[in-house]
């Protein structure tokens, strides 16, 4: 059976199942997906040097949900909005000064953990609450890894000196209980979905 030009590109996940895989819908899934990662990063608490917002949340739910290519594409798109200047990163900024602070690493970072998040879940890490909780924690490792290189890039520049130890602490540390709630919160959510789309279409069991 010959594949259809959306499954040449991307490879179908759940919200294929439930939507039907088309180029069209593609499209539609991932300017949503960055405009919901937008509205994610405006629910703020502030810290400091970097504040905790619900984009991490964000990132697992989309890569759980379109897998690799189209979360990876989602994020792209969600970070080339705020370097245009339009105030999708936290606190309403935008701008490539953004981009270039202490925020910025974990912004390519989104990107980065939406391919691989969605790489696991075209594997069926999306289909039970611990693997979606498992993809969803190896995510957040990439986007705190990316962050604390944001970090020492910056500290380097200004010609300050730290340690990994440092990075950890002020780059990591923060956020690791909002980490695991926001872990929780998407794991349930697509297992849950999961289950029900599974009560509706039994032979959902075969995709993926």
């Amino acid at each position: 059976m010959a594949k259809s030009v959306s499954e040449r590109f991307f490879k179908p996940t759940m919200i294929d199942l439930v939507f039907g895989p088309s180029p069209a819908s593609s499209v539609v899934f991932i300017a949503a997906a960055a405009g919901f990662t937008a509205i994610a990063a405006q629910l703020v608490v502030p810290l400091n040097p970097v504040p905790i917002t619900a984009q991490t949340l964000a990132v697992m739910i989309v890569g759980l949900s379109l897998g690799a290519t189209r979360a990876a594409l989602a994020m792209l798109l969600y970070a080339a909005l705020g370097l245009s200047g339009l105030p999708v990163f936290s606190n309403a900024q935008g701008g490539a000064d953004v981009v270039a602070g202490t925020s910025g690493g974990y912004i390519i970072g989104y990107i980065a953990a939406a391919w691989l998040i969605g790489a696991l879940a075209e594997q069926g890490w999306n289909k039970t609450f611990w693997r979606a909780a498992l993809a969803s924690i190896i995510g957040s490792v990439v986007i705190y890894a990316f962050g604390m290189m944001g970090i020492a890039r910056v500290l380097s520049e200004a010609g300050e000196d730290f340690s990994l130890a440092y990075l950890f602490t002020i780059g990591v540390a923060p956020f690791i209980v909002g980490a695991l709630i926001k872990v929780t919160i998407a794991a349930a959510l697509l297992s849950f979905t999961w289950k029900a789309v599974l009560q509706r279409r039994p032979r959902a069991a075969e995709f993926v």
